[in-house]
């Protein structure tokens, strides 16, 4: 009887086989790597747009000349911080993004498409932060906070609890008005005393900016006076919790990087 050789059973495997069979293994093996390393980073960017900071462009010259912007143009893209008030209240100074209160965002416009298609992908990508939320999102200066009270008048200008705000982020050119001589750069207003919990904001760009005092309801004898804002209070001002973060930095363009001033007009 013949025994069976050791290696009868054993198959001859050409090395070059091995290393063919092995390449779309790598290839899909990277490729899933690849799928996996995008997914966490955008899981990361969005959990950073959500929670830590986010950029925002500036639409209109409210804000001029600390924050530039145009209808219609490109203006400053600002990183805001969406930290510090988890841990902290807005102050006067603070210069901040909220979303516009029901009576501030009359007249707003979607910035979506019509088109289902593009709609859709307007969403997705705002979702991920790269194309702005459809939500009326406004920056302005705050200038007072729950308990205090504002008004202008002509003899006084601008005063918070009775005392003159000094505003070194005004700019006679860019009003086209001098407060010198036009203390409140608008009607006179007030006083209002500004509810807890929410916020008396406005413009730096003071002639060009529709603020609390745009907003904000009047009587009608102080209307005949040329007085505004004598009304509910609640309606001129904005809630704390309405406030998605404090402006930081300028982010773009690379000629307007630098910080955002956050000067107390109180002190």
């Amino acid at each position: 009887m013949t025994e069976p050789r050791e290696d009868a059973a054993e198959t001859d495997v050409d090395p070059a086989d091995d290393t063919q069979q092995g390449e779309p293994e790598k290839k899909g093996g990277a490729f899933r790597e690849g799928v996996i390393l995008l997914t966490i980073a955008l899981v990361l960017y969005y959990v950073m747009l959500t929670f830590v900071a986010r950029p925002y462009l500036i639409p209109s010259e409210s804000m001029e000349p600390t924050l530039h912007g145009c209808e219609g143009c490109t203006g400053d893209r600002i990183m805001v911080d969406k930290l510090t008030y988890r841990f902290s209240e807005p102050e006067p100074g603070d210069v901040v993004v909220f979303k516009g209160p029901p009576s501030w965002s009359v007249g707003y416009q979607s910035i979506r498409s019509d088109n289902p298609a593009i709609r859709y992908l307007q969403n997705a990508l705002s979702f991920i932060g790269f194309v702005p939320p459809d939500e009326n999102d406004l920056v302005k200066r705050i200038i007072a906070v729950g308990g205090q009270t504002v008004e202008c008048r002509v003899a006084t200008g601008l005063t918070v609890d009775g005392k003159k705000l000094n505003e070194p982020y005004l700019n006679v050119t860019t009003m086209n008005a001098d407060p010198a001589i036009y203390p409140c750069l608008g009607n006179e207003f007030g006083p209002v005393t500004v509810p807890k919990d929410r916020l008396w904001v406005m413009g730096d760009n003071r002639t060009h900016s529709a603020d609390s005092r745009m907003h904000c309801t009047n009587t009608p004898a102080d209307v005949q006076k040329g007085v505004w804002c004598t009304g509910d209070p609640m309606s001129g001002t904005v809630p704390v919790e309405n406030v998605i973060g404090k402006a930081r930095f300028i982010a773009w363009p690379p000629g307007r990087w630098g910080g955002v001033s956050s000067t107390n007009p109180q002190q």
